[in-house]
């Protein structure tokens, strides 16, 4: 599929154009799932290339407003225009914002502790454990260019107290997810991700409520 063919998510429910650079997919799908039907005020989803996660979102939760958070100008364009092709730009807006840097974060529009639910899949790879992509938007997406613990305290410097942070990650950075989320979310949950039955977890998709003294819990974890 080229890179203006448009995919469908949600059983046809949400269709986008993703470009040539990297393209959302299963990662994308679970971690819009865990976005309640109920849920009001506004949703985030951070580092939102083309706006699958937070698109998703918004079709799940239509009694709230979501904030597509993305760095790269291309991306941001093609995400405004995926909300309106769906629809759905009267509920969505797009914020060009480096989410680590509170200055790129004020003058994008965005304002700190807003937010009711924050989604985010960041970029997974240390880029001295891989072999980088020559494809710079693809390499953008999947090598990480800030530590985690600089991303999570971002993404949640907008998040509401009492909100919800949402995270998805390789199963094997679980202790890094869980040192960059200590002290700041409370109540917990990690849910495995495996490919079939008796494999190890290739994915953990982690919450927390900011504020929250309650303690953690390992769930059942699920298939993709």
């Amino acid at each position: 599929m080229d890179g203006d063919a448009a995919d469908g998510f949600l059983d046809g429910r949400l269709r986008l154009r993703q470009g040539r650079g990297h393209r959302a997919g299963h990662d994308a799908v679970l971690l819009a799932a865990l976005t309640p039907p109920d849920q009001k005020g506004l949703i985030l989803d951070i580092g939102a290339g083309a706006g699958a996660i937070g698109l998703m979102a918004a079709v799940l939760a239509q009694q709230a407003r979501v904030g597509l958070v993305e760095i790269d100008r291309a991306a941001c364009a093609l995400a405004r225009e995926n909300a309106a092709a769906n629809g759905l730009a009267e509920r969505v807006a797009v914020y060009e914002a480096d989410v680590v840097s509170a200055k790129s974060r004020r003058a994008s529009g965005l304002v700190d502790e807003q937010a009711a639910l924050v989604l985010t899949n960041p970029p997974f790879y240390d880029e001295s454990k891989v072999r980088v992509t020559p494809d710079s938007d693809k390499a953008r997406a999947h090598v990480a260019a800030v530590p985690l613990p600089e991303w999570v305290r971002g993404a949640l410097a907008l998040l509401a107290p009492g909100g919800t942070f949402a995270m998805i990650h390789r199963a094997d950075a679980l202790y890094a997810c869980l040192a960059a989320m200590k002290g700041r979310l409370g109540g917990v949950t990690v849910r495995p991700v495996h490919t079939k039955p008796g494999a190890p977890a290739v994915r953990v998709l982690l919450t927390g409520v900011k504020g929250s003294k309650a303690p953690m819990a390992v769930l059942e974890g699920r298939f993709a």
